[in-house]
């Protein structure tokens, strides 16, 4: 299993027993009340954060999920949350409901599970959404997407529909990657990992390790580059990537932006386009988990660089584009959640895009950061993956306004 996906060793110190226990108690609590459908009321003062540009108070809006992967906002200011073991619930004035039923089988092992969630652009009256998830096959599992409709009780999912499915099923539990993104179109671009078979990730008629684009459908757009050729599946849209989990599309210009996860460093911030290629495992910044060198270095003719690399990793979870009004000094930086360094990173780009500088923002204060979002008033949601997972509300501390 990629151990940049693993929760980080905590320190031993004084009083962690007891601690754990408590901790042991409170999950035990808020697993009983997300079973019955009550979920766990959040009242905590928000907390202080200072950075280089502006203060954050950060505030828990849900505590007690379990292993949340990702969230979005619904129309009326609720959030739609998955929780990697196979469960999809919403939150609502701070309490979750029961999990929401028709949500597809999901295999929960490792990094598979219920993964990300989407919603169609025309969302508010079709109520249409997108799943990803590892989903069984005959020789183990894979990524797929499904389509559903949230009944207008938001208990269940109506008119499931598989609309793809990845070409060859394993018995590994990594590298499913994941991530969704929506084009203004109404089209999905979303990315695979490499199963924890790099070689997989330069055969063009393979999904692993590729950024792949379908309509909403399912059926596939004329754009992508081997749509009516011979030379790869027409799903593809690049390839050479080893774990995708973070996916966003820069609602200024259109630019698709990924944040990847290395092997030993070697995590990468890339631009995918179409038909081109960004290198794995033929070149990387990272090293093997052994110690040995990857590839062929870290660059070779027709294999393309990354926009930003680390090394060591952080182990990005997700990457949103900030086109908010609450942070004004933000605007088009890229946000990346990360599990390892426990931080939301911050990459400031100039006018032409490249990234210029980073920044790390609360440093281990609340654990594994799976997800970001930018929510529509411009705060930042995030979410911790942990077994007692929190959504978190990022926001302008008032005193700075």
């Amino acid at each position: 299993m990629q151990s940049t996906d693993r929760p980080a060793k905590l320190p031993a110190t004084t009083g962690r027993s007891l601690r754990l226990v408590r901790r042991a108690m409170a999950h035990l609590s808020a697993t009983v009340l997300l079973a019955a459908g009550v979920g766990t009321t959040v009242s905590a003062a928000p907390q202080e954060f200072p950075t280089s540009k502006v203060p954050l108070a950060v505030k828990p809006i849900a505590t007690g999920l379990k292993h949340p992967w990702a969230v979005e906002v619904l129309p009326d200011g609720a959030t739609i949350v998955t929780e990697r073991e196979g469960n999809l619930r919403i939150v609502r004035n701070g309490q979750s409901s029961a999990p929401i039923r028709g949500v597809p089988r999901v295999v929960a092992q490792d990094q598979g599970g219920l993964l990300d969630v989407a919603l169609a652009p025309d969302f508010e009256t079709s109520r249409i959404l997108f799943l990803s998830h590892s989903a069984p096959g005959q020789d183990g599992a894979g990524t797929a997407i499904t389509r559903a409709r949230l009944s207008a009780d938001e208990k269940s999912l109506e008119d499931v529909q598989r609309i793809f499915t990845m070409s060859k099923a394993t018995q590994s539990g990594e590298n499913f990657g994941s991530r969704i993104a929506i084009a203004a179109d109404g089209s999905l671009f979303f990315g695979t990992g490499d199963r924890g078979e790099p070689e997989r990730a330069q055969d063009p008629r393979d999904h692993a390790g590729a950024i792949l684009h379908i309509a909403a459908d399912g059926s596939i757009p004329a754009s992508n580059p081997y749509a009516g050729h011979a030379g790869g599946l027409p799903e593809i849209w690049s390839k050479g990537h080893r774990n995708p989990q973070g996916i966003a599309i820069d609602p200024k210009d259109g630019t698709l932006v990924t944040a990847e996860h290395g092997a030993r460093g070697g995590d990468e911030i890339n631009l995918p386009q179409p038909g081109r290629n960004y290198g794995w495992p033929v070149i990387s910044y990272g090293k093997d988990y052994s110690g040995a060198e990857i590839g062929e270095g870290t660059a070779r003719d027709g294999y393309e660089q990354p926009a930003y690399y680390w090394d060591p990793s952080i182990a990005p979870g997700a990457v949103a584009v900030y086109r908010g009004a609450m942070f004004p000094e933000w605007d088009g930086n890229l946000l990346v959640a990360a599990l390892k360094y426990q931080t939301l990173v911050r990459l400031e780009r100039d006018e032409t895009g490249a990234i210029v500088s980073e920044e790390r923002m609360l440093d281990g204060a609340f654990g594994r950061l799976r997800d970001v979002k930018v929510a529509p008033d411009g705060a930042i949601l995030l979410l911790t993956d942990e077994d007692d997972g929190a959504l978190l509300r990022v926001s302008r501390l008032p005193s700075s306004q």
